[in-house]
Protein backbone atom coordinates (compact mmCIF):
# COMPACT_ATOMS: atom_id res chain seq x y z
CA UNK A 1 0.00 0.00 0.00
CA UNK A 2 1.33 3.45 -0.87
CA UNK A 3 1.58 6.28 1.61
CA UNK A 4 -0.97 8.26 -0.41
CA UNK A 5 -3.47 5.41 -0.37
CA UNK A 6 -2.93 4.87 3.36
CA UNK A 7 -3.63 8.57 4.01
CA UNK A 8 -6.82 8.29 1.94
CA UNK A 9 -7.84 5.18 3.88
CA UNK A 10 -7.33 7.07 7.16
CA UNK A 11 -9.19 10.13 5.85
CA UNK A 12 -6.13 12.32 6.31
CA UNK A 13 -5.47 15.14 3.88
CA UNK A 14 -1.98 16.59 4.06
CA UNK A 15 -1.79 20.36 4.42
CA UNK A 16 0.12 22.68 2.12
CA UNK A 17 3.73 23.07 3.20
CA UNK A 18 3.92 25.68 5.95
CA UNK A 19 5.94 28.75 5.04
CA UNK A 20 9.13 29.17 7.12
CA UNK A 21 8.93 31.85 9.81
CA UNK A 22 12.69 32.60 9.69
CA UNK A 23 15.85 31.87 7.64
CA UNK A 24 15.53 28.14 6.88
CA UNK A 25 13.85 25.71 4.50
CA UNK A 26 11.05 23.34 5.54
CA UNK A 27 13.01 20.16 4.72
CA UNK A 28 16.33 18.98 3.28
CA UNK A 29 17.12 15.72 1.47
CA UNK A 30 20.53 14.14 2.13
CA UNK A 31 21.92 10.63 1.85
CA UNK A 32 18.63 8.78 1.53
CA UNK A 33 16.98 10.77 4.31
CA UNK A 34 14.71 13.79 4.61
CA UNK A 35 15.21 16.02 7.64
CA UNK A 36 12.43 18.46 8.43
CA UNK A 37 12.79 21.74 10.21
CA UNK A 38 10.77 22.11 13.37
CA UNK A 39 7.11 22.30 12.42
CA UNK A 40 4.58 24.31 14.37
CA UNK A 41 0.85 23.53 14.47
CA UNK A 42 -0.09 25.73 11.52
CA UNK A 43 -3.35 25.14 9.66
CA UNK A 44 -3.91 27.27 6.56
CA UNK A 45 -1.23 29.70 7.69
CA UNK A 46 -2.63 30.20 11.19
CA UNK A 47 -1.09 28.96 14.43
CA UNK A 48 -3.73 26.88 16.21
CA UNK A 49 -2.84 28.02 19.74
CA UNK A 50 -0.35 29.89 21.86
CA UNK A 51 0.62 29.30 25.44
CA UNK A 52 2.26 26.80 27.71
CA UNK A 53 1.08 23.26 28.14
CA UNK A 54 -0.14 22.72 31.68
CA UNK A 55 -1.31 26.33 31.95
CA UNK A 56 -3.08 27.97 28.99
CA UNK A 57 -3.09 24.80 26.84
CA UNK A 58 -4.28 21.38 28.00
CA UNK A 59 -2.12 18.31 27.45
CA UNK A 60 -4.89 16.76 25.33
CA UNK A 61 -5.10 19.81 23.05
CA UNK A 62 -1.30 19.90 22.80
CA UNK A 63 -1.32 16.22 21.76
CA UNK A 64 -3.65 17.14 18.88
CA UNK A 65 -1.33 20.02 17.96
CA UNK A 66 1.64 17.61 17.90
CA UNK A 67 -0.33 15.48 15.43
CA UNK A 68 -0.80 18.55 13.23
CA UNK A 69 2.94 19.26 13.45
CA UNK A 70 3.73 15.71 12.29
CA UNK A 71 1.41 16.05 9.30
CA UNK A 72 3.05 19.37 8.46
CA UNK A 73 6.44 17.61 8.66
CA UNK A 74 5.26 14.85 6.32
CA UNK A 75 4.00 17.45 3.84
CA UNK A 76 7.36 19.26 3.94
CA UNK A 77 9.29 16.01 3.54
CA UNK A 78 7.18 14.87 0.59
CA UNK A 79 7.63 18.24 -1.11
CA UNK A 80 11.41 18.14 -0.66
CA UNK A 81 11.69 14.48 -1.72
CA UNK A 82 9.67 14.87 -4.91
CA UNK A 83 6.51 13.12 -3.82
CA UNK A 84 4.71 11.46 -0.97
CA UNK A 85 5.45 7.93 -2.08
CA UNK A 86 9.19 8.59 -1.94
CA UNK A 87 8.83 8.62 1.86
CA UNK A 88 9.41 5.07 3.12
CA UNK A 89 9.39 5.45 6.88
CA UNK A 90 10.24 7.40 10.01
CA UNK A 91 13.60 7.27 11.77
CA UNK A 92 13.37 9.89 14.50
CA UNK A 93 10.93 12.39 15.98
CA UNK A 94 12.07 15.34 18.04
CA UNK A 95 9.31 16.99 20.03
CA UNK A 96 9.43 20.21 22.00
CA UNK A 97 6.71 21.22 24.43
CA UNK A 98 6.44 24.74 25.86
CA UNK A 99 5.83 23.65 29.44
CA UNK A 100 4.37 25.40 32.43
CA UNK A 101 6.34 24.99 35.63
CA UNK A 102 5.81 21.50 37.01
CA UNK A 103 4.37 20.03 33.78
CA UNK A 104 6.02 16.66 33.11
CA UNK A 105 3.70 15.13 30.50
CA UNK A 106 5.86 15.88 27.45
CA UNK A 107 5.96 12.23 26.30
CA UNK A 108 2.16 12.05 26.21
CA UNK A 109 1.95 15.27 24.21
CA UNK A 110 4.47 14.11 21.61
CA UNK A 111 2.57 10.82 21.31
CA UNK A 112 0.23 12.86 19.10
CA UNK A 113 3.00 12.97 16.49
CA UNK A 114 4.23 9.43 17.05
CA UNK A 115 0.76 7.92 16.93
CA UNK A 116 -0.24 9.47 13.61
CA UNK A 117 3.07 8.51 12.00
CA UNK A 118 2.54 4.95 13.23
CA UNK A 119 -0.97 4.92 11.79
CA UNK A 120 0.33 6.08 8.42
CA UNK A 121 3.52 3.99 8.12
CA UNK A 122 2.78 0.94 10.28
CA UNK A 123 6.01 -0.83 11.28
CA UNK A 124 8.01 1.60 9.11
CA UNK A 125 6.70 4.36 11.38
CA UNK A 126 8.46 3.01 14.49
CA UNK A 127 11.10 5.55 15.44
CA UNK A 128 13.55 6.88 17.97
CA UNK A 129 12.31 9.98 19.76
CA UNK A 130 12.95 12.84 22.14
CA UNK A 131 10.18 14.68 24.00
CA UNK A 132 11.61 17.78 25.65
CA UNK A 133 10.05 20.46 27.81
CA UNK A 134 11.18 24.00 27.03
CA UNK A 135 10.46 27.46 28.40
CA UNK A 136 9.38 29.04 25.10
CA UNK A 137 8.84 28.13 21.44
CA UNK A 138 8.67 30.34 18.34
CA UNK A 139 5.60 32.58 18.09
CA UNK A 140 4.42 31.31 21.48
CA UNK A 141 3.53 27.90 20.05
CA UNK A 142 2.78 25.19 22.62
CA UNK A 143 4.51 22.45 20.60
CA UNK A 144 7.06 21.95 17.81
CA UNK A 145 7.99 18.70 16.05
CA UNK A 146 10.85 17.76 13.72
CA UNK A 147 11.08 14.45 11.89
CA UNK A 148 13.76 12.47 10.04
CA UNK A 149 12.21 10.31 7.31
CA UNK A 150 13.76 7.46 5.31
CA UNK A 151 13.45 7.61 1.52
CA UNK A 152 12.31 4.71 -0.63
Amino acid sequence: MTVASRLAELGIELPAVAAPVAAYVPAVVHGGLVYTSGQLPFVEGALLAVGKVGAEVSAEDAKAYARTCALNALAAAADAAGGLDRIAGVLRVGGFVASAEGFTGQPGVINGASDVLGEIFGDAGRHARAAVGVAELPLGSPVEVEVAFRLA
